[in-house]
């Protein structure tokens, strides 16, 4: 089995992934006792974590430890930083760590965000999968999950899930020619 660079994210009707400021708030309208949208399902079938490092500093503003700790995780960076156990700050091309993970063995590949990092393996088509909570919202301004510039990009729709808070989780595949 080759390995999936799979996009899992979630994002307002209006594709937008944060408001002003970094602001995630309205991910909550959609929390449920009990419900994780299928994401302990999906962690299993991932060994390896990409993410930016506004979207990395983020996170660690929001928990204690780091929640990927148990996975290899790049997290993409103009400064170098030391690595901490599992978690290297990667200063080189993204294209090519891509690349070269995904001629290695190993479980799938998570695309944890942000929009940086998507919309640059976007540039490059080097996304296999894209997994989005679409979030019952219309954010008016924000971070864009997909940026203007980037190339047509051919989808096969796998699957649709609905949820009780309105959450419509969409997955693709990326067709390539």
């Amino acid at each position: 089995m080759s390995r999936k660079v799979i996009l899992y994210i979630a994002a307002s009707l209006a594709c937008y992934i944060a408001k002003p400021n970094d602001d995630l708030g309205f991910l909550s309208i959609v929390q449920q006792e009990g419900e994780d949208y299928g994401y302990s399902d999906f962690i299993k079938t991932v060994d390896t974590v990409i993410l930016g490092r506004r979207t990395y500093d983020w996170v660690m503003t929001q928990v204690p430890e780091f929640p990927h700790n148990d996975k290899t995780t790049f997290v993409i960076t103009r400064t170098p930083r030391p690595a901490t156990g599992k978690t290297v700050f990667y200063t080189d091309d993204l294209a090519a760590l891509i690349t070269k993970l995904k001629t290695e063995q190993g479980k799938h590949i998570f695309i944890d965000g942000g929009a940086a990092v998507v919309n640059e393996l976007l540039q490059k088509e080097l996304i296999d999968e894209f997994i989005i909570s679409v979030i019952p919202i219309l954010v008016g301004d924000g971070t864009r999950l997909f940026k203007d510039g980037r190339p047509e990009t051919s989808l096969h729709l796998v699957s649709v899930k609905q949820f009780d808070k309105g959450l419509v989780q969409l997955h693709y595949r990326h067709v390539k020619p």
